[in-house]
């Protein structure tokens, strides 16, 4: 399964490895470099359905959900 967040949406970026600056000169012996995004599988207690989810959400994923809450914000991305 990719690496993307169940809550966000957040998933991998490609990047370059190098300032502006240097990627001016000559020399830029690296091509991309991928940044992968703050995953964590965590299993959040939903007391209006009074069960647990085991979601794979972001670490700014877990912040909307302290902030919205577990219901709201599960069933806004279609996983309740």
């Amino acid at each position: 399964m990719a690496k993307q967040c169940e809550i966000t949406g957040k998933k991998t970026q490609i990047g370059g490895r190098y300032s502006n600056r240097t990627r001016a000169t000559q020399f830029n012996p690296c091509g991309k470099t991928k940044r992968q995004p703050n995953l964590q599988k965590k299993r959040i207690y939903v007391p209006e359905i009074d069960t647990y989810v085991t979601v794979k959400v972001s670490t700014k994923g877990l912040r909307t959900i302290a902030k919205n809450g577990a219901y709201a914000t599960l069933k806004k991305a279609g996983l309740i």
